[in-house]
């Protein structure tokens, strides 16, 4: 049996990088994932994608802006409405802005705590009601190895995923008593369309600082992420697992 037969997988954030990796090893593994993101045309062709690389697989598209809690609302509503369950949540959708503390704008504050930090707040609060309704689950958020340590000029991305790990912690221990499990990962330089937006001197200052030499794959996040969204890691909650292959910021 695979690992994830039975089970309904929420995944924001899923039409590219991280967030298709892990619809893609949620689906190889048997699950109906649900693939949640602000560009539903996106969502579809990543949906077709994966149906023609995985026989049998079962997904579906969900159009949800995470950072606006009514959005949110509406698409756990459809997901109970149609589905009645939900085992899995990866908190996935994030935005990636960097600016020095001098040029940081209200704007850049409002728009990536919007997605990274309040957005895992909205789709954790809905998600655990539906788990809890079917005796528990799996929450992975991701965050990042800059939440963790921090960065020069990332401030404010920084802080939003600094603030998923509090999230994290916090809901481990709020929400263990229903049997719903709450880890992160934190993945460092990660080959994604998000990474290979930043300047090219400091994409390959990142890069050099990685001890095993390369840059990682979404897949290689996704199979953490596959490890924690299933029962082989039933007796884990409130850790931050980094994936960053021996990177130092």
């Amino acid at each position: 049996m695979s690992l994830l037969t039975g089970r309904t997988v929420a995944v924001t954030g899923a039409s590219r990088g991280i967030g298709a990796a892990t619809c893609l090893a949620c689906a190889k593994q048997g699950a109906k994932v649900l693939m949640l993101g602000r560009d539903l045309v996106a969502l579809e062709s990543r949906r077709e994608s994966i149906e023609s690389e995985v026989q049998g697989a079962s997904l579906f598209a969900i159009e949800v802006d995470v950072s606006d809690p009514e959005s949110v609302k509406n698409a756990f509503q459809r997901i109970f409405r149609e589905h009645r369950e939900l085992h899995v949540l990866v908190a996935n959708a994030g935005v990636l802005e960097d600016a020095l503390i001098g040029m940081v704008t209200s704007d850049q504050i409002e728009r990536v705590f919007s997605t990274n930090a309040f957005g895992v707040i909205y789709s954790c609060q809905y998600a655990s009601r539906l788990m809890a309704r079917t005796g528990g689950g799996s929450i992975v958020n991701v965050a990042s190895i800059v939440g963790a340590n921090g960065n020069a000029g990332q401030s404010v991305y920084a802080g939003s995923k600094a603030a998923v790990i509090g999230i994290t912690q916090s809901l481990a221990k709020e929400l263990a008593s229903a049997n719903i499990r709450v880890n992160a990962v934190a993945p460092g330089l990660i080959d994604t369309e998000m990474i290979r937006s930043l300047p090219e001197v400091q994409f390959h200052e990142r890069k050099n600082s990685i001890k095993m030499g390369r840059i990682g794959t979404p897949e290689e996040v996704a199979d953490v992420i596959l490890f924690l969204a299933s029962d082989m890691s039933r007796y884990v909650t409130g850790q931050v697992i980094g994936v960053d292959g021996g990177m130092l910021i």
